[in-house]
């Protein structure tokens, strides 16, 4: 998951510099900055946080309330300080003193992360009131960026991808809304977008998987990160889901009208055959490396484990699990917040305790990286549906009303970005 974004957003901003300078336009992309001496308070981790700014400041939260712990309100502040007016977010602005414009980069992940981690801290926040505004307005903005085919891209305006069009089903999911209802202007559903990238049991290269995007040809091709992220959001859960029950066989069933339900269970089976050799995903080398051997994932492995559990097949995803514990310690002090979140998540999916995976605490390790969080409420720990209903009513009728003036106004027509 880590490396996917940072790779989608490396790409973003090289395409946006090619842009620039095939027309002499203002380009999106933010550029990596040049010292990370001068961070700003309450921002987790101290790399670079020009591509995971907002994503590793988002997933410590989570993992966070998973442990009943709430962010310092200083980290709170800074990540609502990172929204634009217009609900968006982007990777990261390092000068939240101007406003968002046509040069700011808009990111479908980080917004649905961040409003993902907004609704999980409310409830103990200094200032709930904020959030609710903050969140209303975010989801206002992924409605009106949503793809024909129900799908998201990283950045509006590209085609729908399953990592992006599942973390915005995680959020959706997350907050009480059912990710079937959330049409598009087209009538389509994200499960629709989802289905679309779904391979049939019958393809030898990645039975049940789903692909990332089709390829140039137009042809799907197994991609087990995507895979991840799209078996959660088939089952309408995310990256917080926990162990499911009962327990069952992964299967690969090819079915003459598709479900996305189905479709994530293939995923799973996908997902059980990738690990059953080695315990984990790799990552084959980048053509031209001089690497010539795959690289271990430990991100997407966690990922994988955190669907295994949710799908009901977590006997599946024990030997995983166990690998993590065993190697996965370097990987996390390496990469920071996000990294432990990973892990703290995989070990919760998994009913393991976080605070002894292997020889690492990785609740206390992930706590250091940023603003001391408050005291835990070991009496409500935060569980997956713990802030399903804190958008209530209120806010999709908002959000609906919007919707409707915005199809009078033509918003929806130039907001379309996807």
């Amino acid at each position: 998951m880590i490396s996917v974004r940072r790779a989608a957003a490396a790409l973003t901003a090289a395409a946006a510099v090619l842009s620039t300078a095939a027309t002499g336009t203002a380009s999106a992309a933010p550029a990596p900055s040049a010292s990370t001496a001068a961070l700003p308070p309450g921002l987790y981790g101290k790399g670079d946080p020009t591509y995971d700014g907002v994503w590793r400041q988002s997933l410590a939260f989570l993992a966070q309330r998973a442990t009943g712990y709430q962010p310092a309100d200083q980290a709170v502040d800074w990540l609502l300080g990172q929204q634009c007016a217009d609900g968006s977010f982007a990777s990261y602005r390092p000068d939240t003193t101007k406003p968002c414009d046509a040069t700011t980069t808009r990111d479908s992940n980080a917004t649905a992360v961040a409003l993902q981690a907004l609704g999980a801290v409310r409830r103990e926040a200094a200032d709930p009131t904020k959030i609710d505004t903050a969140v209303k307005t975010g989801y206002g903005w992924l409605r009106g960026v949503q793809n024909k085919d129900g799908g998201w891209s990283y950045t509006p305006g590209g085609p729908s991808d399953a990592n992006s069009t599942s973390i915005v089903v995680s959020a959706l999911a997350a907050s009480g809304v059912k990710p079937g209802s959330y049409t598009s202007t087209e009538g389509h559903t994200p499960y629709d977008a989802l289905l679309a990238l779904a391979l049939p049991c019958a393809d030898d290269e990645g039975p049940g998987a789903f692909a990332y995007q089709p390829d140039k040809a137009g042809e799907l091709l197994a991609n087990a990160d995507a895979t991840a992220a799209a078996t959660l959001a088939g089952l309408g859960k995310g990256i917080t889901a926990v162990k499911a029950t009962p327990p069952q066989a992964p299967t690969c069933v090819d079915l003459s009208e598709p479900t996305v339900e189905r479709a994530a269970l293939n995923g799973a089976s996908y997902l059980a055959k990738a690990l059953v050799q080695t315990g984990h995903l790799a990552t084959p080398p980048l053509p031209g490396a001089t690497e010539t051997e795959p690289k271990p994932d430990f991100g997407n492995t966690a990922d994988a484990v955190v669907a295994l559990a949710a799908a009901g097949t977590a006997r599946l995803a024990e030997p995983a699990l166990q690998w993590l514990e065993q190697n996965a310690a370097p990987w996390a002090k390496e990469s920071g917040p996000a990294a432990y979140a990973q892990l703290i998540l995989a070990a919760r999916a998994m009913e393991a305790d976080p605070r002894e995976f292997g020889k690492v605490d990785l609740v206390e390790a992930l706590n250091a990286t940023g603003p001391a969080p408050k005291t835990p409420d070991t009496s409500a720990a935060s569980t997956e549906d713990e802030d399903e209903s804190f958008l209530g009513f209120d806010v999709w009728w908002i959000i609906g009303i919007g919707m409707v003036v915005g199809v009078g106004i033509g918003f929806l027509l130039s907001g379309r970005k996807k």
